[in-house]
């Protein structure tokens, strides 16, 4: 296909060569973020057996925290793997990425537990997963920037747009490979050796993504780059550059941030609603979740090829703007349609904490060093256990914390100066007892499968995922256009790791956090669609649109 091909042709109409490069980049990308999301998928399971020294709530935070520790270190990856790609080129960095990438993943199916090898389990496996954050942070820049350098004139939204898919077909992928093995090893089996083969599978993936890449060439604006002379040798630095790093900042605020919320509101934390909050058994919810993603792939690829018609600025925005304004009424819908029992305990026999304010804390401790020891504290955290949303009455001063729920009252206690073993004991006591009353009161400790509206959950699901097509699909195109050739692998993957790995990569934690500290169950959606918009302000402002803009200089 040439460059002066009708911006009108069809995917399906790609020459052989430009298929094969797609093909080679995505499949490679795809099989990198099966590792990646593999931890995503299996967090709960995960916080199990690798942060069981601490209590549940604090545990599974732990779990999400050690997720986004992952994303913490992308944009540190996008510096170095950038800076490389500039220099040496895009094909054997990403070769390097995946490699690392790949390592990791399997090397996480062999590690021991929390119960084997005490808390030397939890620091490697965050180590491990600082290692596959590095890698992915020089993956996704050096693909993007690989296939648009080989796109024609007026196509680059359409062309890339398949990278776009990866992402999704990679946690499609991973859901897939745990449906599979849970599925044929039974609940209890996959849960306590099982969730390991899906990790350790990964160096056949790492094996099949190291060979077609091999069959790849450079770029080629990158080899007339080289040829020429204007390659920058310290391309981190030249990135750094007053308008070049103010731009960066722009597309950041203005573009990733809100694209990253969209994105992991839409495919993560919409699981972990359903799984934590809901209290969906994790196949059915699995099941959901992919087929959401099935049917909503496609779009990836429309928007791609609707941004070289319209414009990739407008789309994205559009994204960002209708998912801060329909979360709530979305996951209320999810609640209505996936588990009504929830919405009618809340309705009929609501949770209350009665307590004294000044003893109620914010039950959010990433270092792991706080006791949360109050008749309130314990009240709150047993009913976050148990996934039931409540709101704090305020009582007299110095007075012990109760919970009231559909007219029955417990009382809790206060731990502190308990010995561990009485500790222990109170706190399974408090457990029973809050149980039956929360039973007595109409709370559902599991969705009933007979009650959940499946084509509705589905439609919702499906509505999510499409907001991640579109602030997905054109993003590549978008931030490969806005940066010239010599620094573009750098400057590209910056902006874009940054606004994934920290403003997307923490959502689970942070919403998850907000929910437990609140009591509600809503309250975690205040952080996406507070970044969103703030993208849909500065998108609109201060970025302008790129489509068709010239990348050869």
């Amino acid at each position: 296909m040439s460059s002066t091909t009708s911006n009108d042709v069809p995917a399906a109409k790609l020459s052989g060569g430009h298929k094969r490069v797609i093909f080679a980049s995505s499949l490679g990308t795809v099989f990198e973020w099966y590792d990646f999301y593999l931890y995503g998928s299996l967090a709960a399971i995960i916080a199990r057996q690798f942060f069981s020294g601490v209590n549940e709530t604090t545990g599974f935070i732990f779990a999400l925290l050690a997720f986004a520790a992952g994303f913490a270190v992308r944009p540190f990856g996008a510096a170095f793997f950038g800076s490389l790609g500039d220099r040496i080129g895009r094909k054997y960095t990403f070769l390097v990425t995946i490699v690392l990438m790949g390592l990791s993943t399997f090397v996480v199916g062999l590690l021991p537990s929390y119960a084997s090898i005490g808390m030397a389990a939890p620091v490697i496996l965050i180590g491990l997963r600082l290692a596959q954050g590095l890698a992915l942070g020089g993956e996704y820049g050096g693909a993007a920037t690989y296939v648009a350098e080989h796109a024609p004139h007026g196509k680059r939204g359409l062309y890339t747009s398949f990278i776009q898919t990866t992402a999704t077909l990679g946690l499609f992928l991973s859901l897939l490979v745990i449906l599979g093995c849970r599925l044929w090893l039974g609940t209890e089996a996959f849960e306590a050796w099982g969730w390991r083969i899906p990790f350790l599978v990964s160096i056949v993936l790492l094996g099949v993504s190291v060979w077609i890449r091999l069959q790849l060439s450079e770029s080629p604006l990158f080899q007339q780059m080289k040829a020429e002379g204007k390659g920058s040798k310290k391309p981190f630095r030249d990135s750094m550059k007053g308008g070049n790093l103010k731009l960066m900042l722009l597309v950041l605020l203005g573009a990733t941030a809100g694209q990253a919320v969209v994105w992991y509101g839409g495919q993560f934390y919409s699981l972990f609603f359903l799984t934590q909050s809901l209290k969906v058994d994790g196949t059915t919810a699995n099941l959901l979740i992919a087929g959401a993603l099935v049917l909503a792939t496609p779009f990836f690829v429309f928007f791609g090829w609707l941004s070289d018609k319209i414009g990739r600025k407008r789309i994205i925005l559009a994204g960002c703007l209708l998912a801060a304004l329909t979360y709530f009424p979305i996951f209320k819908g999810l609640t209505h349609f996936a588990n009504p029992a929830v919405e009618e305990a809340r309705r009929n026999a609501p949770a209350h904490v009665i307590a004294d304010p000044a003893t109620c804390s914010f039950q959010f401790d990433p270092a792991g060093v706080r006791n949360f020891t109050s008749s309130c504290d314990i009240a709150t955290a047993a009913l976050t256990k148990s996934g039931v949303p409540y709101t704090v009455q305020r009582a007299p001063a110095g007075s012990l914390a109760r919970v009231e729920v559909g007219g029955i009252t417990v009382d809790s206690y206060e731990a502190a100066g308990l010995p561990k073993d009485e500790a222990r004991a109170r706190a399974a006591e408090l457990g029973t007892t809050l149980k039956a009353a929360l039973t007595a009161a109409g709370h559902p400790e599991k969705a009933d499968p007979a009650r959940i509206n499946k084509p509705m959950t589905l439609l919702l699901l499906w509505l999510l995922v499409i907001y991640v097509t579109m602030v997905y699909g054109p993003i590549a195109a978008y931030l490969v256009e806005l940066f010239p050739t010599r620094i573009r692998y750098t400057s590209m993957s910056l902006p874009y790791h940054i606004g994934n790995g920290w403003f997307g990569g923490f959502l689970p934690a942070i919403s998850f956090a907000l929910v437990a500290g609140t009591g509600n169950m809503y309250y975690g959606l205040w952080y996406p669609i507070s970044v969103a918009l703030m993208t849909v302000v500065v998108g609109l402002l201060f970025l302008r649109e790129t489509k068709d803009s010239d990348i050869t200089t």
